[in-house]
């Protein structure tokens, strides 16, 4: 055998901003030390917010002076790699023993972008950025490009992430699944039943093990919520996020979760070899591919806005 365990910490984003949210985070130490995980995934935009059920004052034509505000607090939010946030996390990483995978809104330049931070035990920083924003996330977070496709060697073996709706691309799974995963993390804010229903299916398609984290944020009546309500006809009393979290064998059995309305952590010990004996009848990157009828090319060069050339 060849355990591990693996975990989901189920949070969400403090109103109080950044700083109140990763105080939160290093509050759960001692319960993170306790559970004795190898990797250990966060949802998505933890650190920086989802702002559910804003609209940024952008009408198709036109946007607001409020809005442009409303922007600048949030960006205000957003942390940089080489920030005190990120080294807390190192810290936190170190102190734990534990590779974290947590979703940040990271500045870069005068663009946010919706990221997934990789810190290993040895307080290696690895990132992968959000490639296709969801339809109004466009307004606000700019577009990842090949270069952040990243598989982190761990103590718990191979790590990657999709972030939430890039889950649904079938050739950025197939990316993935080449690199040679044995761990899927899915950070997300999706809490629908048929988020469940797909998670089950990437680790069973990929022959991996997957830990999804959704943030669980509660009701509007409650203090400590960052989010808009959608419509003034939100139930009060309705978590405008319930989380959600889990975690999943390689056949697609549910290990954990899903955790519903409320903070925690989840965990499950795994056996890496059970990868290995899953893709004895599908490899999805090995004799399942047919290289011979398919091909796929994965363009992973850096694309920033600018080079000079001399």
């Amino acid at each position: 055998m060849n355990t591990k365990t693996i975990a989901a910490l189920q949070l969400g984003s403090s109103a109080l901003g950044t700083s109140d949210t990763l105080k939160r985070i290093l509050g759960f130490k001692d319960a993170i030390i306790d559970s004795q995980c190898d990797v250990m995934v966060m949802p998505e935009a933890l650190l920086g917010g989802y702002p559910k059920g804003a609209d940024f004052g952008t009408r198709v034509g036109y946007r607001t002076e409020q809005g442009r505000e409303q922007y600048m607090s949030y960006f205000k939010q957003a942390i940089e790699l080489e920030g005190p946030e990120v080294q807390a996390l190192v810290e936190f990483a170190l102190a734990c023993n534990t590779s974290i995978v947590i979703g940040i809104i990271e500045r870069g330049g005068s663009t946010l972008y919706c990221t997934a931070l990789f810190i290993t035990q040895a307080g290696e920083v690895y990132k992968h950025r959000k490639l296709m924003p969801t339809a109004s996330e466009r307004l606000i977070w700019g577009q990842g490009d090949g270069s952040t496709i990243p598989v982190v060697n761990t103590s718990a073996g191979r790590v990657g992430a999709a972030i939430c709706w890039e889950n649904y691309m079938p050739l950025l799974r197939s990316t993935m699944y080449a690199k040679g995963m044995d761990i899927w993390c899915a950070p997300t804010v999706d809490d629908r039943d048929i988020w469940q229903a797909s998670m089950r299916h990437i680790a069973y398609e990929g022959r991996n093990f997957l830990v999804s984290a959704c943030q669980y944020q509660g009701p509007p009546s409650q203090k400590g919520t960052t989010e808009t309500p959608p419509d003034k006809a939100w139930p009060a009393d309705k978590p405008l996020i319930r989380g959600g979290s889990m975690i999943v064998s390689p056949m697609g059995e549910i290990l954990a979760g899903p955790l519903y309305d409320e903070e925690g952590l989840i965990s499950a010990e795994i056996d890496l070899d059970d990868i290995i004996k899953a893709r004895y009848d599908l490899d999805p990157a090995g004799h399942y591919s047919r290289p011979d009828v398919f091909k796929l090319t994965v363009d992973e060069r850096p694309r920033p806005p600018f080079e000079a050339e001399q």
